[in-house]
């Protein structure tokens, strides 16, 4: 096609518009070169054009980052082949969609991906990298929308005219630009891939090289051949990454529930690198008592396939801490559901229980990074958690640590994405962020503030999640523990404790039930639990009555014939309660029971 067409990109220095919702491997700005031109005819031979074009498949594509790659096109050409280069892409396509051939009326969203040029054409002017363009208020619609874009064809001016300029350039302004700094020949050709189009490339020369040739559009079309290649494989793992990111975010808890006593903040951030994503997460839960269970995983692995084991092991993992497990027995459990699993794939796992009544963290560890701890007094360190095998590995069982913490100390958990990086050791990076969590701001690690100072860009090549739980103390009087006699009497001290207390919070409309709840529990802690230990009260978005003994007996509803004289007490609880449930500790069990609250409460 030996028609015109052109626009007003190509390089102004200082040209900034970085998209802040994209990544710009190379910049907003116009790449410069320093060498003044191409080479002379008699110097760029056949043979040297071949070369130069098979060399493209080595410099171009060397990433799978769209941006990059569209930029590594437009310097591979300048100056060894044009002055300056300016690589656009649909905005489709930035959105990971297939590319098209642009039939509607009007001027295709595009946006600038890339710019590269010599320093004398400094002077023109570009669309910045990352902008998009359709402009409205354009008079006329350019030879390379009529050409390239609607019609899939390249266009080629060998020599210039000054009528040329104005149906190049999208504005007067920028045609003056092109004029005045001595282009003179234009080459623009399409990104064709599979049959669809993803963008076009134009090229320009200036003062003292020689205009584009009909064998020069050939070399052209060529390379845009093969640039096109690489820039939809660059889109085609963008958009899996992007699926991936949305279905390991849509795996994640969606907010943080509030929990008496803890303060938990929860950060996932995905890696910059496509193949980073996959098996990270986390998971808090509120458990009876005012107890939170908190856990921080690491699928080992990356993409759907990781994406997929996490979201499974998450789901028994939070079925095992609605049954208020001990941790050492959620990762017990956790490493035979993930050694039935199919794809045979190994995941570290770290799991914590807060209790707000002596603000103390039951931990165990399968294989994971040791959780920091900051006192909130100006000393961290990280806590010695026996670290168990991998879950998936069979090696069983775990052991579990004990931690008091202070009020306001703040217990940070997370996965290796948050530290990793290639150039040190596992000891450097635990140093580092241990100097970064006490560098940080007051108020600023509540809030992710580490996040920020992890790797980034391609030193962090893998995903990582950051949990913060900061302990508080509770509102006064909200959570009451007793220990109660040995003996018969326990019933009625506990009847008594729990109508006074009840009394105190006027919340007498729940006295009823809970003494017959506090009855039942404690009854069957003396018939079948060695007796009775400690009665917990919890006013919080609902009523809990908790009773411990050391019995290993959980109980079990069980159908009463009207003869009976027993058998009946659970399923009252069960019928006058939202719910209840049992659990065993390292002593013995608790059982509890919740009430809603009264309305107006």
């Amino acid at each position: 096609m030996n028609d015109g067409s052109g626009r007003r990109r190509l390089p102004s220095r200082g040209s900034a518009g970085r998209d802040p919702a994209r990544r710009r491997s190379a910049g907003a700005n116009v790449r410069f070169r320093r060498s003044r031109g191409v080479l002379p005819p008699d110097r760029f031979t056949t043979r040297s054009r071949l070369a130069w074009l098979n060399s493209a498949s080595s410099r171009i594509g060397t990433t799978l980052d769209l941006e990059r790659t569209a930029q590594e096109l437009a310097e591979f050409t300048v100056p060894r082949f044009a002055d300056g280069a300016a690589v656009d892409i649909l905005e489709s396509v930035l959105r990971g969609d297939e590319g098209s051939r642009w039939t509607e009326p009007g001027i295709p969203p595009m946006r600038a991906t890339a710019l590269c040029a010599i320093e004398e054409l400094s002077t023109l002017e570009p669309t910045p990298v990352g902008e998009t363009f359709v402009h409205a208020e354009q008079p006329h619609e350019t030879l390379l929308h009529r050409y390239v874009l609607r019609q899939g064809k390249p266009v080629l001016l060998s020599r210039m005219r000054d009528d040329d300029f104005i149906r190049v350039a999208p504005t007067a302004s920028a045609a003056a630009q092109m004029r005045a700094a001595g282009v003179h020949s234009y080459l623009a050709v399409p990104l064709i891939a599979r049959g669809l189009l993803l963008g076009s490339a134009d090229f320009v020369r200036g003062r003292g090289t020689p205009p584009f040739s009909t064998t020069d559009l050939a070399l052209a079309e060529q390379l845009a051949s093969k640039a096109a290649v690489f820039i939809d494989n660059a889109r085609l793992y963008g958009r899996e990454r992007e699926h991936v990111v949305s279905l390991q975010r849509s795996l994640l808890p969606r907010v943080t529930p509030a929990t008496p006593g803890l303060l938990v903040h929860s950060e996932y951030a995905p890696a910059a690198a496509h193949h980073g994503v996959g098996g990270d997460w986390y998971d808090v839960m509120a458990l009876p008592g005012g107890r939170t269970a908190l856990m921080v995983g690491d699928v080992m692995g990356h993409g759907l396939p990781a994406a997929a084991t996490m979201g499974r092991l998450r789901t028994v993992a939070r079925t095992l801490m609605t049954l208020d497990m001990a941790p050492e027995r959620i990762l017990a459990r956790l490493d035979l559901a993930t050694r039935d699993l199919e794809d045979e794939q190994v995941a570290t796992c770290l799991c914590a229980v807060y209790d707000p009544a002596d603000s103390s963290y039951t931990l165990a560890s399968a294989g994971h990074l040791p959780p920091l701890l900051l006192d909130g007094r100006g000393a961290a360190d990280f806590v010695p958690v026996p670290t168990g095998a991998p879950l998936g590995a069979g090696v069983i069982p775990y052991d579990p640590l004990r931690l008091r913490v202070p009020d306001g100390a703040h217990l940070v958990m997370y996965t290796d994405g948050l530290i990793k990086s290639r150039d040190e050791d596992v000891d450097a990076q635990l140093d580092r962020l241990r100097a970064a969590a006490l560098s940080l701001p007051p108020g600023s690690l509540e809030k992710g503030g580490l996040v920020e100072r992890a790797p980034v860009g391609a030193a962090r090549f893998d995903e990582a999640v950051l949990l913060v739980a900061t302990s508080a103390v509770l509102p006064a009087g909200d959570l009451r523990v007793w220990e109660l006699p040995q003996d018969g009497r326990a019933a009625s001290a506990a009847r008594g404790l729990v109508t006074g207390q009840l009394a105190a919070w006027g919340l007498e409309e729940l006295a009823d039930v809970s003494e017959l709840v506090v009855s039942e529990l404690v009854g069957n802690a003396l018939r079948y639990g060695n007796g009775p230990g400690e009665l917990r009260l919890l006013r919080g978005e609902r009523l809990v009555v908790e009773v411990s003994d050391t019995g290993p007996d959980l109980p079990q509803i069980q159908h009463a014939d009207l003869s009976d004289e027993g058998g009946r007490g659970l399923q009252l609880i069960n019928m006058l309660c939202r719910r209840w449930g049992s659990s065993r500790t390292v002593t013995g069990k608790v059982v509890w029971a919740e009430q809603n609250m009264p309305s107006s409460v």
